[in-house]
């Protein structure tokens, strides 16, 4: 089979999009979104998508300014499912950290839930180093639609930016 490039743009995401990222998580993920999305005005955030022609979303990530001081906090940052692999989440810590930087931040900061290895291994291999252990938790539809809080640990990471 042959190889197919397709060019990409990251650019930030708006109200539209929200339909097209239903692959990113249900219902609760997308009330997620829409609320950093309103954050965004106020300039404690942005929230990027990456994108093909087709203008869809095919990735995302949101980074929080206020969340930690001198650090932007990465943070909900997805790749569609049948497109993990291919360089796109690269792209998007790549302009991510870039608007960090831009703001005079120091540092990119994330955490990663421990039973997704290869999420840190990406993150490891973009220059993040993991410093603490955290617990986390947030709002899931349960197997019978019903809102569940899911409990888990993360790792947090840290990455100078120079």
């Amino acid at each position: 089979m042959p190889d197919v490039t397709v060019a990409l743009v990251v650019r930030d995401l708006t109200e539209v999009d929200l339909e097209a990222l239903q692959w990113s998580g249900g219902a609760i993920h997308i009330v997620a979104v829409r609320k950093e999305l309103g954050r965004v005005t106020l300039g404690e955030a942005e929230y990027l998508v990456a994108a093909a022609r087709s203008d869809l979303p095919i990735g995302k990530a949101a980074i929080d300014y206020a969340r930690l001081d001198g650090a932007g906090t990465v943070h909900q940052a997805a790749v569609h499912p049948a497109l993990q692999s291919c360089g796109i989440g690269t792209l998007l810590f790549a302009e991510a950290e870039r608007r960090i930087r831009a703001r005079g931040l120091a540092y990119a900061e994330l955490r990663v839930e421990q039973n997704n290895p290869r999420a840190r291994a990406l993150y490891e291999r973009l220059g993040y180093v993991a410093y603490e252990e955290a617990p986390d938790e947030w709002d899931e539809l349960g197997p019978t639609g019903e809102i569940v809080r899911y409990h888990t640990t993360c790792t947090l990471m840290r990455k100078l930016l120079t």
